[in-house]
């Protein structure tokens, strides 16, 4: 891992999280983190590199002030957005985000063209699908973050029913990062042992839906949307591809065949190694599962459309 470089770009709330976990855990050697305000960049990078004196590993935290600043990468996170206000429409927010995430991804295109791109920002999906169309790339280097952090609330849902477990936990979500998600307790597990043996049909339902609200819980208390969470899962998958883990972890991946569709960015059990998506591991899914995946696919789709009939990728 010695030398492997992380740039960030994005330093809210969400970024710096994700940035004080690589620097706590030592993952990378050095990590950049870039903001439309330089500002908060470099503030944020002082503090962070400030608390690695006490980190396993004496990992360099800098501001990038330039977007060439950004170059030769290893991995690129992509948290940059802004968030919905009450004035806008869903179509204002995906072309506000897609233009955004357009104009920071042909950033890494020029500056970091051999860097694995992590998407994070919202509308997750549809933001993934905008970095494979901008790019081009191998799709195997383009991943979105949900289902990491999906997973993990699930994994709080059922550590809360059955009392214990907590790192035994092995969740699995499918679907889009949003209100279409299927949290999928079939094969979920505790230390080997199946969920629906430890767990009644009640508690299950409960899980499922606390896991489907669990970002919209943190902002009613909050007022904000999470951040420590999100930042974890990223630096979880980082971790996984600058150590080449070969981990299963449910991401947004482009799919080509695999359940039956092509050309969408939906979540779904992946490899991530070192060439990012190693492999895209096909469920045998049941014909209720399977319906619910395809009205997940289908509202991403609705999204891209909108994108599409703007104009968006015309240029």
């Amino acid at each position: 891992m010695t030398g492997k470089k992380v740039a960030i770009i994005g330093a809210g709330a969400v970024g710096a999280a994700a940035a004080y976990s690589l620097a706590f855990t030592g993952t990378c050697h050095r990590i950049l983190l870039y903001d439309i305000f330089p500002e908060v960049a470099i503030g944020k990078a002082i503090d962070i590199a400030q608390s690695t004196n006490y980190s396993p590993r004496g990992t360099v935290v800098e501001a990038a002030v330039k977007p060439e600043d950004i170059k030769d990468c290893d991995v690129v996170v992509i948290t940059a957005g802004v968030p919905r206000k009450k004035d806008m429409t869903r179509a204002d927010l995906l072309n506000i985000n897609a233009g955004i995430v357009k104009e920071v991804t042909g950033h890494i295109k020029k500056y970091s063209p051999n860097a694995i791109i992590l998407c994070v920002s919202n509308p997750l999906d549809v933001m993934t699908y905008v970095v494979h169309k901008v790019t081009g790339w191998d799709k195997n280097r383009i991943i979105g973050m949900g289902g990491a952090l999906d997973a993990s609330r699930m994994a709080y849902q059922i550590r809360r029913k059955t009392g214990f477990g907590a790192a035994q936990i092995k969740p699995m979500v499918l679907g889009d990062h949003g209100e279409n998600m299927i949290p999928y307790p079939d094969i979920t597990n505790v230390g080997g042992v199946p969920l629906d043996q430890i767990v009644s049909k009640e508690d299950m339902q409960d899980i499922i839906a606390k896991t489907k609200d669990g970002g919209a819980e943190i902002v009613k208390y909050l007022k904000t949307s999470a951040f420590f969470a999100p930042g974890r899962a990223i630096s979880i998958m980082v971790e996984a591809i600058l150590s080449d883990e070969e981990k299963v972890i449910p991401s947004c991946a482009m799919l080509d065949g695999e359940y039956g569709h092509s050309d969408v960015t939906v979540g779904v059990p992946c490899v991530i190694g070192a060439n990012g998506i190693e492999k895209v591991i096909e469920l045998d899914l049941d014909d209720e599962t399977k319906a619910k995946f395809a009205k997940s696919v289908e509202s991403i789709k609705e999204n891209i459309a909108i994108l599409t009939d703007s104009g968006f990728f015309d240029s």
